[in-house]
């Protein structure tokens, strides 16, 4: 009886092992579908930006394309990584020119499905919004909006000046008290596009980082009610 009850354990341990192996694709591929219907559910919310159908393609091509790529070299990474045709790359270019589609709202609606999609952080009933602004070195000199910056830091290691780009970003906390992430809500340059001003239906802000990066949550506050602004100390300052 001893036997037969220890055979017995060790094909029921068996079968469990091959139930696991069974249903652990299983879980995989639901977990999969799920994740896919979300992502396609917030890629139509933008649908209604596109005058025309080609662009809203377009649109969520080079958008799944830059969440799976696996470098950082533009188009170039969303065709290899997507496995496109090498012609395509000329109309992902002419996208980003199109008068099918504006960047503000793009910007507007992105706003509106962090709001219907996100489990927001509130502090008091308020949402909680972060801003900061970081300075990117870049090597190419005539490249648009890099200009001489002076980098307020305290840390000896950084040059005092360098060439590059000021972007201004804007996010908002999602999540509880216990655990929390900000949710990329707009980044920006806000400064070194002077010569920008003067193209053709350019919508350059001529105002300061501080008053683009309060201007940006305002428009943020409009969407999503009542806010807090976080903001370092840089701003108290300048």
């Amino acid at each position: 009886m001893v036997s037969l009850s220890y055979q017995h354990l060790r094909k029921i341990q068996a079968t469990r092992r091959v139930i696991l192996c069974i249903s652990l694709p299983y879980f995989l591929v639901v977990f999969h579908t799920i994740m896919m219907n979300f992502i396609n559910k917030v890629l139509c919310h933008f649908e209604s930006c596109f005058s025309r159908k080609a662009s809203f393609g377009w649109f969520v091509t080079i958008t799944l394309g830059l969440m799976l790529r696996s470098d950082k070299l533009g188009i170039t990474s969303v065709i290899r990584d997507l496995a496109l045709c090498p012609g395509c790359y000329g109309s992902m270019i002419h996208f980003f020119r199109s008068s099918s589609w504006s960047l503000e709202n793009l910007r507007l609606r992105w706003f509106s499905a962090v709001k219907e999609y996100s489990p927001l952080y509130q502090e008091g009933g308020f949402h909680v919004l972060v801003g900061d602004g970081v300075k990117q070195s870049k090597e190419g000199r005539r490249m648009p909006g890099v200009k001489k910056l002076f980098q307020e830091s305290e840390n000896s290691a950084k040059p005092e000046y360098i060439h590059g780009h000021m972007f201004g970003g804007l996010g908002i906390l999602a999540g509880n008290e216990r655990s929390w992430a900000c949710i990329p809500l707009s980044i920006r340059l806000h400064d070194g596009l002077q010569a920008a001003r003067e193209w053709k239906d350019a919508a350059v802000s001529s105002s300061s980082h501080v008053i683009q990066m309060v201007e940006d949550a305002y428009q943020a506050a409009l969407t999503f009610g009542d806010s807090l602004l976080l903001l370092d100390r840089y701003f108290l300052t300048v």
